[in-house]
């Protein structure tokens, strides 16, 4: 309900000058655009399931049986300064090399519950899913939003489908999975699987992005 006097209060893109749009409106090239959609949905896939069943996998351990609310707190407390945190790390080693490290901190997250059933590890796991979580989607959009200055809603609602389509797809695969065997392992390893392509589909999306820029400065020597 409360959506909607948002939405009537949303302010309409600024138009583009003439002849603007082909320039300025959009800086990523096709093939850029697919390559961090791409990445962005191994992002919402990790997310999901972290998000999803990091209650039910640490419940299962002996120590923290029925202490489920507090690891949202611990996963809380991670989170709340990440944002800040990686818009720092982002300034010193660049957007995209930080989204990278961010997705491998997560999948070490998400690889240390079916490596491991000691407490402090599978503790250290929920610190860095809390620690990544926001920071990935935070770095994300803010990448796009420069590349895309006359509309940035549009350029995140279509990152964000790939984000929405993975939280769809990711669970009822984790929840199949659980069922045929009984434990959380592979649907673990699976998502890492994903957030790793995800590391590789950043990498050629950096590579891809910085190609246009050299072509440029060549053709200005």
């Amino acid at each position: 309900m409360f959506c909607l006097p948002a939405w009537g209060w949303l302010p309409a893109p600024a138009p583009l000058p003439a002849g603007a749009a082909g320039e300025h409106g959009n800086t990523l090239a096709r093939r850029a655009w697919w390559l961090l959609i791409g990445a962005y949905f191994c992002a919402g896939f990790g997310y999901v399931v972290s998000a999803t069943f990091i209650v039910a996998i640490l419940d299962r351990l002996p120590v923290l049986q029925g202490q489920g609310p507090w690891i949202w707190v611990l996963v809380g407390a991670a989170a709340v300064p990440s944002s800040f945190v990686w818009d720092r790390v982002a300034a010193g080693i660049g957007q995209v090399r930080a989204l990278m490290l961010a997705y491998g901190l997560q999948i070490v997250s998400i690889v240390l519950p079916a490596l491991s059933t000691g407490t402090a590890l599978n503790l250290l796991s929920a610190v860095l899913f809390g620690a990544t979580f926001v920071g990935i989607v935070s770095l994300t959009l803010a990448l796009i939003g420069r590349r895309s200055p006359h509309n940035p809603a549009k350029a995140m609602a279509r990152l964000t489908l790939s984000y929405g389509a993975a939280q769809i797809i990711a669970p009822a695969m984790t929840g199949y999975l659980v069922t045929a065997t009984g434990n959380y392992r592979g649907a673990l390893w699976i998502t890492a699987a994903v957030m790793t392509l995800g590391v590789g589909l950043l990498w050629a999306f950096m590579r891809c992005d910085a190609a246009p820029a050299t072509s440029a400065g060549q053709r200005g020597n």
